[in-house]
Formats: structure tokens, C-alpha cells, sequence
């Protein structure tokens, strides 16, 4: 345990809060033990609580080259520390909560966090929201023993991942196209339009201005959107055994500027998408905050 060594702390424009299948001490295990933390955050991890260490990094960490954390605060339930990116000395708390004895609600909050980060990419740290849900979705597997789904690498302009999902390309296909059951694992209201030259919009057609359009439709076989600056970003489906391959590709876009954020939410949402057709009585990892 810890003191706390800054106060007061910057309020937090970002957080995100998500249910695991663990008991609450194995969660903080998962959260402190750098042997686990190298296993679902990040390439590289020290922990020493006692000491004041908490640090991660490698090229799935946002200014990953070197760790830039420091700890504040650490206790039973709570693990909260400074972060600089983009020079500025940000700062990420998790917090633990019991739902039942088998279960956890982990709440991310995070300051420093601008939406409009995102959209222009000024900073790097218009990734940490959706940076933060792939993290919690990688939590949430390495504590059920499932295989992880790819992190982002933020030294590299090649945006590809690869996933084996249990189920037919005929289940997944319809699940990549159909505007409910999109809705239901990607967490948020999605119309589409099925066909080629149709609308993909975030939020409904109601209320997307620049919805992405359907580029290719092959069914069972290949999905593509244009995203206009984000490029495009293709679907590959490829089926064997009653599985899927799902190969996820992003180009078209300027390398000198990769789209990471959005990356890390197509990303992050691959993970639901799996989770959706393989675990029993499925509900989303993310909750309301």
C-alpha cells in the first residue's frame, strides 16, 4: 500500500466501467502481478507496491518507448497513477467493486481525455478512450482463460488483426451486417444498409451526417466500409470446421497519421464480436459508468 502522493487530482473526462467473470482479489491479482500484466496490458511491466512502481510499456502502449507511469495511490481496491503523454501528466485510476462472490466491475477513469483528440488526432491521447475498452476486454479474457484478441501496435502504420471465432462465416457474416445484432455487440445504435453503395452510420441514419458507405458485400466471404479519412477498413472471413477466421484490415489512409483510436474501437470491438458467439448467456464486458 501506498499514500497518496498528489492531491487534489485532475477530475476524469473519460471512464469506462466493465463487468468480469472473477472474484474481486483475483482482479487486483490480475492488476498488480507484472508477470499477468505482460500478459493482457502490455509487452513490457514492473510493478512494486511497496516501492511506489507501477509502470508499462512496448509498442501496445501509447508513447509506449520507455514506461512514463508513476504511482499515486494503491490499496485493496484501488490502483490509481500518473501517466505523462503528449507532456502532459495525465491521470488513470481503477477501481474495484465485488458483484457477487464470483464476479467484478472494473471502472476505468481516466483525466486529460478530449474527444476531439480523436477526430484530429493532435494528440495522443485522443486513443486512450478506446485504447482503455480493448485493455478491458483483454482483462476480461485472460481471467475467463480465453485467447486474447490483438492489441493495437502504435509504432506501426499496418493496421491488420487476426481472430478465430466458433461460429459458421454464415453466423458471422450476419452478425457483421445486420443493424440489430451490430447494435448489440458493438455496444451502440448502428443502421446499415445492406448492400453495396449502402449506409453504415454510428448512431443511426437520423443522426450520422458522414456515415460510412458499403464499399464490398460478398456474403460469407467479405464486408468493406469506406470511412472517407479513416480509409477503408475490410472484414475477411474465411471458413473452416464450423469456425471463422476473421481477418480485420485498415488502409487508405495517411500513414504519416494512423487512425488509432478508431482502430482500437474496431479492435476492441472484434473482441465482443467473438464473445458474442462464444460465451454462454453473452452479455457486453463494458456497463454504464
Amino acid at each position: 500500500m501506498t499514500d497518496d502522493l498528489q492531491t487534489p487530482e485532475p477530475a476524469p473526462a473519460m471512464m469506462l466501467r466493465a463487468r468480469v467473470s472473477a472474484p474481486i482479489a483475483r482482479v487486483r491479482e490480475a492488476l498488480t502481478d507484472p508477470a499477468e500484466l505482460r500478459v493482457w496490458l502490455a509487452e513490457q511491466a514492473e510493478v512494486d507496491l511497496p516501492a511506489g512502481r507501477y509502470a508499462f510499456w512496448g509498442p501496445t502502449t501509447p508513447e509506449g518507448d520507455a514506461p512514463h507511469q508513476r504511482l499515486l495511490h494503491a490499496d485493496d481496491r484501488t490502483v490509481r497513477f500518473a501517466w505523462v503523454l503528449d507532456g502532459e501528466e495525465t491521470t488513470t485510476e481503477f477501481t474495484l467493486e465485488p458483484d457477487g462472490p464470483v464476479a467484478t466491475f472494473v471502472t476505468v477513469s481516466q483525466s486529460h481525455f478530449d474527444f476531439q483528440d480523436v477526430i484530429t488526432g493532435k494528440s495522443i491521447r485522443g486513443v486512450l478512450q478506446t485504447y482503455w475498452c480493448l485493455a478491458l476486454a483483454n482483462l476480461a479474457e485472460h481471467l475467463e482463460g480465453r485467447e486474447l484478441t490483438p492489441r493495437v501496435d502504435f509504432t506501426s502504420s499496418e493496421l491488420r488483426a487476426e481472430a478465430v471465432v466458433d461460429a459458421s462465416p454464415a453466423d458471422v457474416f450476419a452478425s457483421l451486417i445486420e443493424s440489430e445484432a451490430v447494435t448489440k455487440w458493438f455496444g451502440y445504435p448502428i443502421e446499415i444498409e445492406p448492400y453495396v453503395g449502402g449506409r453504415f452510420a454510428m448512431g443511426g441514419l437520423d443522426n450520422d451526417p458522414s456515415p460510412a458507405r458499403v464499399l464490398e458485400l460478398v456474403p460469407e466471404r467479405r464486408f468493406s466500409l469506406d470511412w472517407g479519412d479513416g480509409g477503408v477498413g475490410t472484414w475477411e472471413l474465411e471458413g473452416s470446421g464450423g469456425r471463422t477466421r476473421l481477418t480485420l484490415v485498415q488502409s487508405g489512409f495517411d500513414a504519416e497519421r494512423p487512425p488509432y483510436a478508431a482502430w482500437g474501437g474496431i479492435v476492441a470491438g472484434l473482441a465482443e464480436l467473438r464473445r458474442y458467439h462464444e460465451v454462454p448467456d453473452w452479455r457486453p464486458i463494458l456497463e454504464p459508468a
